[in-house]
């Protein structure tokens, strides 16, 4: 079971390390789902987790909001992968839709190119996306080499036991050609609970490890 702690700025990562975090989700400003934290955050936090060799993913989110992005905030996101990559993230954790709240294939694309050879966690505005949308979904993320798919299973306002049965058929469709990671309510009190009644193997909270 691989334990991903979603981290604000650097202040945590040593305790959730030291209390078996295995692989850190890096972003700023929480309080908005995430944006992507500065260079010296990026650095300080890579050259930390190196000494345990525990993976970085760091978010890719130009600001808080709907996940729509304009031409400037999308050139803002290819520039941040880039300096992601320089300073040696292992992946990246990014999500585009258009208006209708399909993936944002276009831009996507890009921005998949840009991050060639790292790791690409395609975060919850999955969870945006239609319900009966979602598998067709799937497979796109599939085809484009996504590497996970992290998703709550249903809205902000349900807990995760809740949505245990779309969860379930959303890692049935995969059929393992892509991981499917639950979070949003994932801790350290629950998450035997979400492993063992998932079969999930991997999750993601930012109190996922006990700090």
């Amino acid at each position: 079971m691989i334990k991903e702690f979603c981290a604000e700025n650097f202040t945590d990562i040593p305790n959730a390390i030291q209390n078996d975090a295995d692989r850190i989700e890096l972003c700023d400003n929480l309080a908005v789902g995430g944006t992507t934290p500065s260079f010296g955050v990026i650095r300080a936090t890579i050259e930390y987790a190196n000494e345990t060799d525990t993976p970085v993913m760091t978010i890719i989110r130009p600001r808080g909001g709907n996940f729509a992005y304009n031409v400037a905030e999308f050139n803002i996101m290819l520039n941040d992968i880039a300096q992601a990559k320089q300073l040696g993230a292992r992946g990246i954790v990014l999500g585009c839709l258009d208006a209708d709240n399909w993936l944002d294939e276009p831009k996507l694309e890009l921005l998949m190119d840009a991050a060639a050879e790292m790791e690409i966690t395609f975060h919850m505005a999955f969870d945006e996306i239609a319900t009966d949308r979602q598998f067709k979904a799937i497979d796109w993320l599939v085809d484009h080499g996504v590497s996970r798919i992290l998703t709550h299973g249903g809205t902000k306002n349900t807990s995760i036991t809740d949505n245990f049965q779309h969860l379930k058929d959303l890692i049935e469709y995969a059929a393992n050609r892509i991981t499917i990671m639950p979070g949003g309510g994932v801790n350290y009190e629950n998450v035997n609970q979400v492993v063992n009644t998932l079969g999930v193997q991997e999750v993601h909270g930012t109190k996922i490890v006990k700090i």
